[in-house]
């Protein structure tokens, strides 16, 4: 470098101190996750101390540090949007938020402004120009702290928390980081964390199982086109949930895979089908199998359904109802008794949460004593199925 300060090292040093501060704020939200906070505090640091030297000392090497890790966090930004970073509890995909995204966007700025300093280190912006833009830098990091302080991205809490204004109450649910189930809204970053007994390896396999049915799953959104896959309905759109069944995924060896679900379950609007979940099932496992029971923890609900009659069908078993009291079916139905376990994942807003069981014909019990921890459990008792 030539020694003659510009206006572009000025907005990038600003740029890389605002994502810094930001990164700072984010950090405190997610001290639940020890590791991955305190590598957000290494990042803010790093990003906050490259871009005062910046300020005061002249050197090339120093602006290289404010582009080389700038340009790190933001890839790291990117990356995350799409996919988790298995190695790292906590840093899994989520969607873009209005913080997280001006973060990146100032480490982006960082990058952009300071290797414009460096390739031409004659260049300058007039100081008024470069005043303003410092400014305009600095209050749009403030602004996102301010924002990330009234929407809070947290994986503790009991669900996450909204900002003013947000009218989503989940008053039933209490603000705990170890509530479960919590409220799902696939519009809201993934929270499975925080709850006792599960472990990091179980919250990131159902955190990833819950993406992997977001992303897969709308290729099934059209019901007039699964029937060619091999779907089938079973009848129960009178519960107002309607399931498909694919009896060829069934038999096939893929397990929660969301390119091969073995039921899909579609919300009944008249004769329009919505959409809504995925009913994976597992092929001649027992609901206390240790590949059910250790995926996910407590996280997910595995199912059976032992009270349901079927009857045949023209396009294959349809759904005749439930046994009585006695434990007998309608005319013409049987029921073979307890098949394989399943488990919901939702790709719609559940006040349940992304596993929760549906009602009617869709319901289930997670354990032999029927009691039900699939569904809310202050708002459904045990016994029913």
């Amino acid at each position: 470098m030539t020694g003659t300060r510009n206006g572009y090292l000025l907005v990038g040093a600003v740029a890389s101190i605002g994502a810094g501060a930001v990164h700072f704020l984010a950090a405190g939200m997610h001290t639940e996750h020890a590791t991955l906070a305190r590598l957000m505090v290494v990042l803010a640091a790093a990003q906050c101390v490259a871009g005062l030297l910046v300020l005061v000392v002249e050197r090339k090497v120093v602006a290289l540090s404010v582009l080389a890790v700038n340009a790190f966090a933001a890839a790291v930004w990117v990356f995350t949007r799409f996919a988790d970073v298995p190695w790292i509890a906590g840093l899994t995909a989520e969607a873009p938020q209005l913080a997280d995204t001006v973060c990146a966007a100032l480490g982006a700025l960082a990058v952009v402004a300071v290797g414009i300093g460096l390739v031409r280190p004659g260049a300058s912006l007039p100081p008024l120009r470069s005043g303003i833009a410092a400014a305009a830098v600095g209050v749009l990091a403030l602004a996102a702290m301010l924002n990330g302080v009234g929407h809070v991205h947290s994986h503790g809490d009991g669900d996450h928390a909204h900002a003013a204004g947000d009218d989503h109450s989940h008053g039933d649910h209490p603000d705990t980081g170890d509530a479960w189930p919590r409220p799902f809204d696939p519009a809201q970053p993934i929270d499975v964390s925080g709850v006792p007994g599960v472990t990091a390896e179980q919250e990131q396999r159902a955190a990833a199982l819950i993406r992997s049915t977001l992303d897969g799953l709308p290729a099934f959104a059209d019901v007039n086109t699964v029937g060619a896959l091999g779907f089938r309905s079973i009848g129960d759109s009178a519960t107002g949930y309607e399931h498909y069944i694919n009896t060829g995924y069934i038999r096939d060896d893929a397990f929660l895979d969301a390119t091969r679900p073995e039921s899909l379950v579609y919300r009944v609007d008249g004769t329009q089908r919505t959409l809504v979940s995925a009913m994976y099932i597992a092929k001649g496992k027992k609901i206390d199998d240790p590949d059910l029971v250790d995926y996910g923890g407590a996280l997910m609900q595995w199912h059976v359904h032992d009270n349901l009659c079927w009857r045949a069908g023209d396009n294959g078993p349809q759904v005749a109802g439930v046994t009585d009291e006695q434990g007998n079916c309608p005319p013409n139905s049987i029921n073979p008794g307890a098949g394989n376990p399943m488990v919901h994942v939702w790709i719609a807003p559940h006040q349940c949460g992304p596993f929760a069981a549906l009602e009617g014909h869709g319901a289930g019990q997670a354990s032999t004593d029927g009691r039900r921890t699939d569904t809310c459990a202050h708002d459904h008792g045990s016994g029913h199925k």
